[in-house]
Protein backbone atom coordinates (compact mmCIF):
# COMPACT_ATOMS: atom_id res chain seq x y z
CA UNK A 1 0.00 0.00 0.00
CA UNK A 2 1.15 3.50 -0.74
CA UNK A 3 1.55 6.17 1.85
CA UNK A 4 -1.71 7.94 2.70
CA UNK A 5 -3.95 5.03 1.70
CA UNK A 6 -6.04 3.08 4.17
CA UNK A 7 -7.19 -0.49 3.86
CA UNK A 8 -10.90 -0.79 3.09
CA UNK A 9 -10.86 -4.58 3.15
CA UNK A 10 -9.87 -7.78 1.38
CA UNK A 11 -11.69 -8.99 -1.72
CA UNK A 12 -11.70 -12.50 -3.15
CA UNK A 13 -12.68 -13.33 -6.73
CA UNK A 14 -14.61 -16.54 -7.46
CA UNK A 15 -15.66 -18.14 -10.72
CA UNK A 16 -19.16 -19.38 -9.83
CA UNK A 17 -21.97 -18.66 -7.36
CA UNK A 18 -21.52 -21.96 -5.48
CA UNK A 19 -17.94 -21.01 -4.57
CA UNK A 20 -19.16 -17.59 -3.46
CA UNK A 21 -21.92 -19.11 -1.34
CA UNK A 22 -19.45 -21.48 0.30
CA UNK A 23 -17.11 -18.55 0.99
CA UNK A 24 -19.86 -16.48 2.56
CA UNK A 25 -20.96 -19.38 4.77
CA UNK A 26 -17.39 -20.05 5.86
CA UNK A 27 -16.70 -16.38 6.62
CA UNK A 28 -19.96 -16.09 8.59
CA UNK A 29 -19.01 -19.24 10.49
CA UNK A 30 -15.67 -17.63 11.40
CA UNK A 31 -17.56 -14.64 12.85
CA UNK A 32 -17.26 -12.05 10.06
CA UNK A 33 -20.31 -9.85 9.60
CA UNK A 34 -19.18 -6.72 7.69
CA UNK A 35 -18.89 -8.15 4.21
CA UNK A 36 -20.48 -7.57 0.85
CA UNK A 37 -20.81 -9.57 -2.34
CA UNK A 38 -20.74 -8.34 -5.92
CA UNK A 39 -22.26 -10.57 -8.60
CA UNK A 40 -23.32 -10.26 -12.25
CA UNK A 41 -26.82 -11.53 -11.34
CA UNK A 42 -28.86 -12.00 -8.18
CA UNK A 43 -27.92 -14.99 -6.04
CA UNK A 44 -30.77 -15.42 -3.54
CA UNK A 45 -28.92 -17.89 -1.31
CA UNK A 46 -26.10 -15.38 -0.78
CA UNK A 47 -28.57 -12.63 0.13
CA UNK A 48 -30.26 -14.94 2.62
CA UNK A 49 -26.89 -15.96 4.09
CA UNK A 50 -25.89 -12.31 4.53
CA UNK A 51 -29.23 -11.60 6.26
CA UNK A 52 -30.38 -9.03 3.72
CA UNK A 53 -33.96 -8.78 4.92
CA UNK A 54 -36.80 -6.92 3.32
CA UNK A 55 -35.44 -3.60 4.51
CA UNK A 56 -37.24 -0.28 4.43
CA UNK A 57 -38.56 -0.24 0.88
CA UNK A 58 -42.02 -1.78 1.57
CA UNK A 59 -42.64 0.72 4.37
CA UNK A 60 -41.47 3.61 2.19
CA UNK A 61 -43.78 2.52 -0.66
CA UNK A 62 -46.71 2.21 1.77
CA UNK A 63 -46.00 5.69 3.12
CA UNK A 64 -45.89 7.05 -0.45
CA UNK A 65 -49.24 5.44 -1.23
CA UNK A 66 -50.84 6.90 1.90
CA UNK A 67 -49.41 10.36 1.20
CA UNK A 68 -50.59 10.18 -2.43
CA UNK A 69 -54.10 9.01 -1.52
CA UNK A 70 -54.51 11.57 1.25
CA UNK A 71 -53.13 14.40 -0.88
CA UNK A 72 -55.29 13.47 -3.87
CA UNK A 73 -58.45 13.16 -1.83
CA UNK A 74 -58.02 16.40 0.10
CA UNK A 75 -56.91 18.30 -3.00
CA UNK A 76 -60.22 17.41 -4.68
CA UNK A 77 -62.24 18.06 -1.54
CA UNK A 78 -60.67 21.50 -1.12
CA UNK A 79 -61.23 22.41 -4.77
CA UNK A 80 -64.84 21.19 -4.88
CA UNK A 81 -66.14 22.13 -1.44
CA UNK A 82 -64.05 25.11 -0.29
CA UNK A 83 -62.19 26.91 -3.08
CA UNK A 84 -64.67 26.74 -5.98
CA UNK A 85 -68.00 25.27 -4.86
CA UNK A 86 -70.50 24.65 -7.65
CA UNK A 87 -73.93 23.24 -6.94
CA UNK A 88 -74.82 21.49 -10.16
CA UNK A 89 -78.09 19.56 -10.28
CA UNK A 90 -78.51 19.52 -6.50
CA UNK A 91 -75.42 17.35 -6.00
CA UNK A 92 -73.68 17.74 -2.62
CA UNK A 93 -70.43 19.72 -2.64
CA UNK A 94 -68.62 16.85 -0.93
CA UNK A 95 -69.41 13.94 -3.23
CA UNK A 96 -66.66 11.48 -2.35
CA UNK A 97 -67.46 8.73 -4.92
CA UNK A 98 -66.39 11.06 -7.71
CA UNK A 99 -63.00 11.48 -5.98
CA UNK A 100 -62.08 7.76 -6.16
CA UNK A 101 -60.40 7.60 -9.61
CA UNK A 102 -58.05 10.52 -8.98
CA UNK A 103 -57.36 9.34 -5.43
CA UNK A 104 -56.40 5.90 -6.78
CA UNK A 105 -54.13 7.38 -9.46
CA UNK A 106 -52.33 9.59 -6.96
CA UNK A 107 -51.95 6.60 -4.61
CA UNK A 108 -50.11 4.72 -7.36
CA UNK A 109 -48.06 7.79 -8.32
CA UNK A 110 -47.06 8.50 -4.71
CA UNK A 111 -46.11 4.87 -4.06
CA UNK A 112 -44.04 4.71 -7.26
CA UNK A 113 -42.22 7.98 -6.61
CA UNK A 114 -41.50 7.16 -2.97
CA UNK A 115 -40.40 3.66 -3.96
CA UNK A 116 -37.97 4.86 -6.63
CA UNK A 117 -36.51 7.68 -4.54
CA UNK A 118 -36.48 5.51 -1.41
CA UNK A 119 -34.61 2.76 -3.25
CA UNK A 120 -31.98 5.25 -4.37
CA UNK A 121 -31.64 6.65 -0.84
CA UNK A 122 -31.51 3.28 0.94
CA UNK A 123 -28.95 1.94 -1.55
CA UNK A 124 -26.84 5.07 -1.25
CA UNK A 125 -27.15 5.88 -4.93
CA UNK A 126 -25.92 7.52 -6.99
CA UNK A 127 -22.45 6.48 -5.87
CA UNK A 128 -19.86 7.58 -8.42
CA UNK A 129 -16.97 6.31 -6.26
CA UNK A 130 -16.47 3.29 -4.01
CA UNK A 131 -13.16 1.82 -2.83
CA UNK A 132 -13.85 -1.52 -4.58
CA UNK A 133 -13.61 0.35 -7.91
CA UNK A 134 -9.85 0.58 -7.25
CA UNK A 135 -9.48 -3.18 -7.79
CA UNK A 136 -8.43 -3.66 -11.40
CA UNK A 137 -10.49 -6.83 -12.05
CA UNK A 138 -13.64 -5.54 -10.34
CA UNK A 139 -15.21 -4.63 -13.70
CA UNK A 140 -15.78 -8.39 -14.16
CA UNK A 141 -18.40 -8.25 -11.38
CA UNK A 142 -20.92 -7.16 -13.99
CA UNK A 143 -19.89 -9.82 -16.48
CA UNK A 144 -18.74 -13.20 -15.21
CA UNK A 145 -17.06 -13.13 -11.78
CA UNK A 146 -18.26 -13.22 -8.19
CA UNK A 147 -16.55 -11.15 -5.50
CA UNK A 148 -16.62 -11.28 -1.71
CA UNK A 149 -15.24 -8.26 0.14
CA UNK A 150 -14.57 -8.53 3.87
CA UNK A 151 -14.43 -4.97 5.18
CA UNK A 152 -11.70 -3.78 7.53
CA UNK A 153 -14.39 -2.37 9.87
CA UNK A 154 -15.37 -5.91 10.89
CA UNK A 155 -14.43 -6.60 14.53
CA UNK A 156 -12.84 -9.93 13.52
CA UNK A 157 -10.83 -8.42 10.69
CA UNK A 158 -7.10 -9.01 10.83
CA UNK A 159 -5.17 -8.62 7.58
CA UNK A 160 -3.17 -11.85 7.85
CA UNK A 161 -5.89 -13.99 9.40
CA UNK A 162 -8.54 -12.78 6.94
CA UNK A 163 -6.21 -13.29 3.97
CA UNK A 164 -5.46 -16.83 5.19
CA UNK A 165 -9.20 -17.54 5.46
CA UNK A 166 -9.85 -16.23 1.94
CA UNK A 167 -6.87 -18.17 0.53
CA UNK A 168 -8.25 -21.36 2.10
CA UNK A 169 -11.46 -20.88 0.12
CA UNK A 170 -9.47 -21.29 -3.12
CA UNK A 171 -10.46 -18.07 -4.90
CA UNK A 172 -9.06 -17.09 -8.23
CA UNK A 173 -7.25 -14.21 -6.52
CA UNK A 174 -7.35 -12.14 -3.31
CA UNK A 175 -7.00 -8.36 -3.56
CA UNK A 176 -6.35 -5.64 -1.01
CA UNK A 177 -8.96 -2.92 -1.42
CA UNK A 178 -7.43 0.46 -0.69
CA UNK A 179 -9.23 3.69 0.02
CA UNK A 180 -7.02 6.68 -0.89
Amino acid sequence: MKRGETLYGLMAEFEDPQQLLKAVRTARGEGYRNMETYTPFAVDEVSAELDHGRGWIPAIVLLGGIVGATGGFFMQWYAMAISYPLNIGGRPLWSWPSFIPITFELTVLGAALFGALGMLAVNGLPQPYHPVFNVERFNLATQSRFFLCVEATDPYFDRERTRALLDRLRPREVFEVEDP
